[in-house]
């Protein structure tokens, strides 16, 4: 009997905690208002969850919006708010960030675990404990953040949703789950999500794996396409680009897709490579729930 794993399971949720989030999405307190000058931080799967997110608020003419690594603060800036995102509430530069800033702007953290530091490092905190993991590797916590925020920007996530209920019954391709590498493209506010489908690769099955933005793919990267590696768009895919991936002998997938979808479908694809390697996606190498750096 195959038994199945934490983050498989998790994957599995997401259709259903995303309505739950964009249910919240109107009562929240502490997500911005509209015209409010706004930096969003995290670290790893966080910080590219921020980068779309920023990219979709600035994009409903709701203000200016940044993203940045917790460590790569550039300092308050004129910012209204910083939103912390961040999963397990611990996370080392997150706290050390909202620390330095305290009483400087407004901050509000966005967080799947109560009783953490977080809880009173922040002014104000969305509490999104009912999609936290058991699983290392984060899948249905970010997205569900993100459909929390995407909500809030104006947008329906309906649509969405349902691609995932879609993107939950694919399996994933033999060639796709014996490929060598694997390359993610995305426009606008899917180039946050392409990095975060790299990284999901890379921290679930080790695999190797790189994301452009689409259009900086051919001033470079496509030097590395070739058969038995895989090429995968999210959103738009720029002319002329599927033809001169063919050319190379790679795979090309245009993600038909929602991007939060298509990015359910890469999880997917990161636990069926994993397990193809005999490598269990729940411990993944070197990794930890949270990055918790020594106090001295």
């Amino acid at each position: 009997m195959t038994t199945v794993s934490h983050t498989s399971a998790e994957i599995a949720t997401q259709p259903e905690l995303w309505a739950r989030a964009a249910a919240l999405a109107a009562d929240c307190a502490g997500l911005p208002k509209s015209g409010e000058r706004v930096a969003i931080v995290g670290c790893g799967t966080s910080w590219f969850i921020g980068q779309a997110y920023a990219v979709l608020r600035e994009r409903a003419g709701l203000g200016v919006t940044d993203a940045f690594a917790a460590s790569e603060f550039p300092g308050v800036r004129d910012y209204d708010r910083v939103i912390a995102l961040t999963r397990s509430g611990t996370t080392t530069e997150v706290l050390r960030l909202l620390a330095d800033i305290r009483g400087t702007v407004a901050t509000t953290a966005i967080t799947g675990t109560p009783d953490t530091p977080i809880m009173t490092a922040a002014d104000e905190i969305v509490m999104l404990d009912f999609a936290d993991e058991q699983s290392v590797v984060q899948t249905r916590f970010a997205t569900t953040a993100l459909a929390l925020l995407r909500t809030h920007v104006g947008e329906d996530p309906a649509a969405a949703i349902r691609d995932a209920e879609t993107a939950l019954a694919w399996e994933p391709d033999p060639e796709f789950v014996a490929a060598e590498q694997f390359t993610f493209l995305g426009t606008g506010w899917s180039t946050g999500l392409a990095a975060e489908a790299a990284l999901k690769m890379r921290e679930a099955a080790c695999a190797w794996t790189e994301s452009y933005p689409a259009m900086e793919y051919r001033h470079g990267p496509i030097s590395i396409a070739a058969p038995n590696r895989i090429t995968w768009v999210f959103g738009p895919v720029p002319e002329g680009l599927a033809d001169q991936v063919a050319a190379t002998g790679g795979t090309f997938v245009a993600g038909a897709l929602d991007p939060m979808a298509e990015l359910v479908r890469v999880q997917k694809l990161a636990v069926a490579v994993a397990q193809s390697r005999g490598l269990n996606p729940d411990e993944p190498r070197h990794l930890t729930r949270s990055v918790v750096l020594d106090a001295s």
